[in-house]
């Protein structure tokens, strides 16, 4: 049975509706710790290395807004108590970001990216991170994947959309972003702090709030 493109559209707000209220642990199961995201990002080693595919930029943004603003909303990703949903963007990701704006040939290393983004001023680096929260759901990546076209409500205010792409088998999330003019991010891991309140998914790209040229 083929299912129209209207009970689809339905299906996605239903499930966006119940993303954004955060549902009751069913029964039955387990009830979620309270483990923080801001305790996996900054447990063990520290600083900034070659590997593009930790989050050391990423980590260093949110120290740097907590120490300048310790009442902004990003200190939400130390409350473990708090459901979140936040899609945590790679070094590389902030790399590729960096040599975009600037318009370089070739990629800094991660210590000259975080300073490019740091330049930015702590507000828009407040903003850009909070773009990649969603408060008050824990959403794992199973339910990601059974959520194409749902919209997701940030801690920005603003909203992104998931986008569920490939084969059945090899089904594949991408977030669509306020940018038009780039490619979109892919989630590249899943379910990082996983069995808590606080849920990650690793991403490829940096999710943009604005349209960059």
């Amino acid at each position: 049975m083929r299912i129209t493109r209207a009970a689809a559209v339905a299906t996605a707000a239903i499930v966006a509706s119940a993303l954004v209220a955060g549902p009751a642990q069913a029964a039955g199961k387990k009830p979620l710790k309270t483990k923080s995201l801001v305790s996996v990002l900054t447990a063990g080693k520290q600083g900034f290395d070659h590997n593009g595919h930790d989050y050391d930029i990423l980590t260093a943004a949110v120290k740097a807004v907590l120490k300048a603003k310790p009442g902004s909303k990003v200190a939400v990703l130390a409350d473990g108590k708090t459901r979140v949903t936040a899609f945590l963007p790679n070094d590389r990701a902030f790399q590729l970001l960096v040599k975009d704006i600037t318009k370089s040939r070739k990629l800094p290393g991660e210590k000259k990216a975080f300073t490019a983004v740091a330049g930015l001023g702590i507000n828009t680096v407040e903003s850009v991170l909070l773009y990649h929260v969603v408060p008050g759901a824990t959403i794992t990546g199973k339910t990601a994947l059974k959520s194409d076209n749902a919209k997701l409500t940030t801690a920005a205010g603003s909203k992104i959309k998931v986008d569920v792409y490939g084969p059945r088998r090899h089904k594949r999330i991408a977030l669509v972003d306020a940018d038009r003019s780039d490619r979109n991010p892919r989630v590249n891991r899943t379910d990082i702090n996983k069995g808590n309140r606080q849920i990650a998914h690793g991403i490829d790209r940096v999710l943009r709030p604005i349209n960059l040229p």
